[in-house]
């Protein structure tokens, strides 16, 4: 028991014993209109008379009405349920789409979700470190896509499998390719785009699949080979920062928490109908903030861009292009080493500490190395 309820409850018994009033409360180091506000509260027969009442107010008109914050609650956990983003602005748009008018402020949300304890915990953003990165300029739908292993995974009854996926970064638009082996990427990424459209660029990590062959680092790999016969300009990020395919790494956590963590799948057959049924709820149903709360199919109808497909048979193994470019984006340490998948070239002083974007141009077969805009070397670099 507290002090001060022991205190109200010693007077009331002193009292009661035949000492007087002023006597206790003077004693007690109290006030006269102390002792007899708990008398009265004694002689109320309220059991728990000793206890402070609550001094939150009885009426809060700027309260949100309980109508409104049993909406938001049911709507949260509507789209929890069905996969799909629950933040505050996701519930904004779904109340709008149910006609509730007026509707309440993000913030509002924020607050209702917070007193029903219904937020996730985020983890902290990325924070630049304060060096210039050539990241690609996004302009259009399928100017850049990024492409991303997830695995091994293993179903119930362990079932290997790894799952290949691509993001669109314009669009948001997905496309998940899941197989039991990383066998053939290149025709994995093929069927991608049979979905998702030809890009201008294609970005990769520094998995052994993305490239090709730390041994021969110049036979251009099945995948580089894909990318250059149709046009397209594969760029692969530093080594050791995944954070740099961000889009596809997010989209990775949602495909792990909002998929793979919830449906149960024992064969492959199963595997590839419930992605295949992922990606499609994905395009239609998600809404992005980045997209203005429209869905990537919405963005993708609205927008007059002609997509490119893959046409016709494709050999088994391909044959090495003739033309096109591929780039490799690296951070200069102190040994001014740029690491071409295994093959080092010495660079300037100017750039150690820096990143450069180190572009192979096949017709040239030349290897030019830019900071920024500027070209600081050049190397004769022959694929053939």
């Amino acid at each position: 028991m507290e002090d001060k309820e022991h205190t109200r409850i010693l007077a009331i018994e002193r009292y009661l014993q035949g000492e007087s009033a002023k006597s206790i409360y003077c004693s007690l180091g109290c006030s006269k209109a102390w002792f007899f506000k708990w008398l009265r509260r004694y002689r109320s027969n309220d059991s728990s008379w000793f206890t402070e009442y609550s001094k939150k107010p009885r009426v809060s008109p700027g309260r949100t009405a309980a109508g409104i914050e049993d909406s938001i609650c049911r709507v949260r956990n509507t789209l929890r349920k069905q996969s799909l983003f629950c933040g505050a602005q996701a519930i904004l748009w779904q109340l709008a789409d149910e006609g509730i008018n007026p509707l309440p402020s993000e913030s509002t949300v924020k607050r209702v979700l917070k007193r029903h304890g219904l937020v996730d915990r985020k983890n902290e953003p990325y924070r630049p470190k304060g060096k210039k990165y050539p990241a690609l300029v996004v302009k259009g739908i399928n100017d850049v896509q990024q492409f991303d292993f997830v695995g091994p995974c293993y179903l119930r009854g362990s079932v290997r499998f790894y799952s290949l996926h691509a993001v669109d970064l314009a669009s948001k638009r997905c496309a998940i390719e899941a197989k039991s082996h990383r066998k053939d990427v290149y025709l994995m990424i093929r069927n991608l785009w049979k979905r998702l459209g030809i890009p201008r660029f294609a970005q990769f990590d520094n998995a052994l699949e993305f490239f090709g062959s730390r041994r021969y680092p110049r036979n251009m790999g099945q995948v580089i080979r894909l990318c250059l016969a149709n046009g397209v300009q594969p760029v692969f990020i530093p080594v050791r920062e995944p954070w740099r395919n961000g889009v596809v790494e997010q989209f990775n956590n949602y495909w792990n928490k909002m998929f793979f963590s919830r449906v149960t799948m024992a064969t492959e057959q199963q595997l590839q109908e419930e992605s295949m049924a992922f990606e499609n709820r994905h395009n239609s149903t998600w809404r992005y903030s980045a997209l203005h709360g429209k869905t990537p199919l919405g963005v993708l109808a609205e927008n007059a861009t002609q997509l490119r497909f893959p046409t016709g048979e494709i050999a088994h193994k391909l044959a090495k292009p003739r033309e096109g470019k591929y780039h490799v984006i690296r951070f200069v340490r102190s040994d001014l080493m740029l690491d071409m998948f295994g093959e080092k070239f010495s660079l300037p002083g100017e750039v150690k500490y820096e990143y450069v974007k180190a572009t192979v141009n096949v017709a040239q077969q030349m290897l030019k190395v830019y900071k920024d805009t500027t070209q600081i070397a050049e190397f004769g670099y022959s694929t053939y």
